[in-house]
């Protein structure tokens, strides 16, 4: 069972799909409603939270209630100009915290709550638990959850503390694009090998608010991200919104009706146009938009053409191409270079957006991917590959870093304080090493740096602590390892001092090391990159050097990976050697020293992340209680209406209550059902409990006579046949009947006596309970006439069935010779005639 726990979660704006990796393959499983995809909704109401589809449903009638859209604003300040542009689309309330953060201010148990948007990411995700759990018949712990690849370290760290809420174990944040091509390399026979030419493929994922497309290289069994190229705020969305502006002002000019003036309108205003873009992706013709009761109690309608909706939106085709172009250049590509342009996502249906990939890529886009589904089973894929549980075809994957990133320290002494680390479309994950000579406890901040879709820039800050100069007052090695892990997060794992007993003076300096980490189990190897190394110097006032000295993957000096994985656990570098070699003769003792880490990142506090689990685990014990109360009150108006029903004149049960009986029940069930709506609307679960089982007293034996009434004529036939039976064996018997001729006289007299005793006792019965009206208990039950038969089968069968003796058999002539000293056949046969010619003698 436990093979069955791993899966991916394709967590999208509008909706979100499960994937499950078994023995068979990738499954997607389907929710409580039989459909594949839950909407990422989350509702309030006064007793419950309301999740998915049922969540959806009711957007328009409980919208101040009913949040959505969250995605986007995970890890996000309120001040953020990103998500102030995002209120706009919300018809529920959103506000500032006192931390800065964003609060959705929502009406829940009949108070004002205020949840953040991890919170109600977290909800979602129980959601998606419960679902996988019930399709699965196991529980859910580990998965791997799909992000934007243009989701940075704020909003990476906002999702795994989201699903550390919901309970659920990340074994990677993996980017969505990633995952799409996972999907489609892992099964594809046809890859060059790893010493040819890979085979490099496009993935455009143009979904509801944003796009991303991907350049991979492929070669059998790998799998290398070149580059991305995003738009976070160009989506399918766009085009509802601007295909909803054209019929707002069409509204307005001839029904002089504004639906932005009213928020339900508009609501149900996006749903139909959506419906319709849908639409106009299958036809080209001019297509109608019809809505009943839109405002003030009028119909609306009005209708578009493909080409009119081109025309609306052609800022919005104008992105998507500028990102499609993008594409080429972060990769260094020609179209000439790319094999096939594979397309994901709801809004690539999109006529005009294939024709745009047509014309920037020169091949026609291809469908060979589920749309849908393909996320969630690379995600899938992926777990199933970090999982013991399940064994995977071995397939490497080497994603990429889309954003320059810097670190920057306390400059001591006048040398360069701000380094880049790692370059934009750096490998990931990957870790690199930075030695720094140092006296005192430092710190290092890490920040993006160029064109990212983040006000804030700042990662966050290290500071280093138990520093000291060494007894002759020298500055000590400290060698940080920086590292961009599995879920694309950059952050300082570790920081180790490096004590030497004897060491000649250094002057401050960095040293920088890099480990690749492209495998699945994110061990460090060799990065595989062309080029020299590189060495960058910073002239100060003392004259000091920041050097950057780059690990290649080719050999170095014919020193293997282990060896410089040694150095490195050792705290012996290259530098190092270097000092090695002048003093041969001197031995060099080198401890390494764990120091301890203050960080300051983005995310949760451990201790806010345990108080939100806790207040999860009060409202997921609310949500299963009211399920109950509902079940139980369900239950309860279902036994009245089905009892009613069935209590009708010319219904199933009418004849089996007195008349007075039946009249003062339906009074009560009429009355239970007065309640049921009434007073009785919102009673906890035991009132109702109660209730049914005080019914269920009354109604219970008015069914089991019906039950009855209809079991007992089998029963009652199913006798006769075995006394009939009996008595032609008896028949059978006076008749000479071989088959037994062996029975004593006696024993039939047992059986004769035994069957006139049975159908004494059936023509009785048959008699009283031809007597017996419907309504009252039968004098005999179907249970005692079964009962009556198999006594009468247990006394007769024995004596019929008995076995025949069986004919005794002829002892033959004794042998005279022994088993040892038997002689053939012939000889025996020639002694036989010689005895029977000498008789014949003797008789003459």
């Amino acid at each position: 069972m436990a093979a069955m726990s791993v899966i991916g979660i394709d967590f999208g704006n509008e909706s979100c799909y499960i994937a499950v990796a078994k023995a068979g393959g990738i499954e997607t499983i389907a929710n409580d409603y039989s459909l594949r995809g839950t909407p990422s909704c989350v509702a309030f109401s006064p007793k419950n939270r309301i999740i998915g589809v049922a969540a959806k449903n009711q957007m328009v009638t409980n919208m101040k209630n009913t949040v959505f859209g969250f995605k986007r604003l995970l890890g996000r300040k309120f001040s953020d100009p990103h998500v102030q542009k995002e209120l706009k689309h919300f018809p529920f309330r959103v506000e500032q915290r006192g931390d800065g953060g964003i609060g959705i201010r929502v009406s829940y148990l009949g108070e004002d709550n205020v949840f953040s948007p991890e919170q109600i990411t977290a909800m979602l995700f129980t959601k998606l638990k419960d679902i996988a759990a019930t399709a699965l018949q196991t529980q859910i712990n580990d998965c791997v959850i799909s992000v934007p690849s243009y989701f940075t370290n704020a909003e990476r760290n906002a999702l795994l503390d989201a699903a550390a809420i919901s309970g659920l174990n990340v074994l990677r944040l993996m980017n969505e694009t990633t995952a799409t091509a996972l999907t489609y390399g892992i099964y594809k026979q046809d890859l060059p090998a790893p010493e040819e030419k890979a085979r490099n493929v496009v993935f455009v994922d143009f979904g509801y608010t944003s796009l991303q497309v991907a350049a991979c290289a492929f070669n059998k069994g790998k799998l290398r991200v070149l580059a991305t190229a995003t738009d976070p705020y160009c989506g399918g969305r766009d085009i509802d919104m601007a295909l909803a502006e054209y019929f707002c002002q069409d509204f307005v000019t001839r029904f002089k009706l504004d639906p932005k003036k009213n928020q339900r309108a508009f609501l149900r205003l996006l749903q139909e146009v959506e419906k319709l873009k849908k639409q106009m992706s299958a036809n080209s013709t001019r297509l109608p938009l019809n809505i009943e009761c839109f405002m003030e109690e009028r119909d609306v309608s009005g209708d578009m053409q493909r080409s009119q909706m081109e025309q609306l939106c052609s800022e919005t085709f104008t992105r998507v191409e500028r990102t499609l172009r993008a594409i080429l250049h972060n990769a260094k590509l020609r179209p000439e270079d790319i094999y096939a342009v594979e397309i994901v996502g709801g809004s690539t249906r999109i006529p005009a957006v294939k024709s745009l990939i047509e014309q920037v890529f020169g091949k026609h886009a291809s469908t060979t991917l589920n749309q849908d589904e393909s996320v969630a089973r690379g995600a899938a894929l992926q777990c199933a590959m970090l999982s013991p549980a399940v064994r995977v075809r071995e397939f490497s994957i080497t994603d990429v870093q889309p954003y320059a990133v810097h670190l920057a320290w306390d400059a001591a002494r006048g040398e360069d304080g701000d380094m880049e680390i790692f370059p934009p479309f750096h490998a990931a994950p990957f870790s690199k090493m930075l030695t720094f000579y140092r006296k005192e406890p430092f710190s290092v901040s890490a920040y993006y740096s160029g064109q990212v879709p983040y006000p804030d820039t700042f990662i966050g800050q290290w500071h280093i602590r138990d520093v000291q100069p060494t007894p002759e007052g020298e500055s000590q090695k400290v060698k940080l390892k920086v590292r961009v892990n599995i879920h694309g997060i950059i952050t300082v794992v570790s920081a180790s001092l490096v004590e030497k007993k004897q060491d000649s003076s250094q002057s401050e300096n960095v040293d920088m090391e890099n480990f690749n980490e492209n495998n699945q189990n994110s061990q460090e190897a060799p990065m595989d990159t062309n080029g020299s190394a590189q060495e960058q110097q910073q002239n100060g006032p003392d004259n000091q050097e920041v050097r950057e000295d780059e690990m290649k993957g080719e050999p170095q000096q014919k020193q293997s990976w282990t060896q410089r994985v040694g150095q490195w656990f050792s705290g012996e570098s290259n530098d190092d050697k270097k000092d090695k070699s002048k003093e041969k003769s001197k031995k060099v003792l080198v401890k390494t020293v764990e120091l301890p880490i203050d960080s300051r990142t983005h995310g949760f506090s451990q201790q806010d992340v345990n108080t939100y689990m806790e207040q999860e685990g009060k409202m997921q014990a609310q949500d299963r209680q009211e399920k109950e109360r509902a079940d139980a009150r369900n239950a309860l108006e279902e036994y009245v209406y089905e009892l009613r029903g069935k209590l009708s004149e010319g219904e199933t049960l009418h004849d089996f209550v007195a008349d007075e009986q039946r009249h003062r029940l339906v009074n009560q069930l009429d009355g239970l059902e007065q309640w049921l709506y009434d007073e009785g609307e919102d009673q906890n679960r035991q009132v109702y409990s109660d209730k049914l089982s005080e019914l269920r007293t009354e109604g219970e034996p008015i069914k089991q006579r019906r039950l009855e009434f209809e079991l007992r004529p089998g029963a009652l036939d199913d006798y006769a046949l075995s006394i009939q039976l009996t008595n032609k064996a008896v028949d059978q018997y006076r008749a000479g009947d071989e088959k037994y001729s062996h029975l004593a006289e006696a024993d039939i007299h047992k059986v004769v006596d035994a069957s006139k005793n049975a159908l004494n006792w059936l023509e009785n019965a048959r008699q009283a309970l031809a007597h017996t009206p419907r309504y009252q208990q039968p004098p005999h039950t179907t249970h005692q006439i079964r009962q009556e038969r198999q006594n009468f089968e247990g006394l007769v069968n024995p004596i019929l069935n008995k076995p025949k003796p069986k004919p005794k058999e002829k002892t033959p002539p004794p042998a005279n010779n022994t088993a040892g000293d038997a002689q053939p056949a012939a000889n025996q046969d020639a002694q036989q005639a010689q005895q029977q010619s000498q008789e014949q003698m003797d008789v003459e």
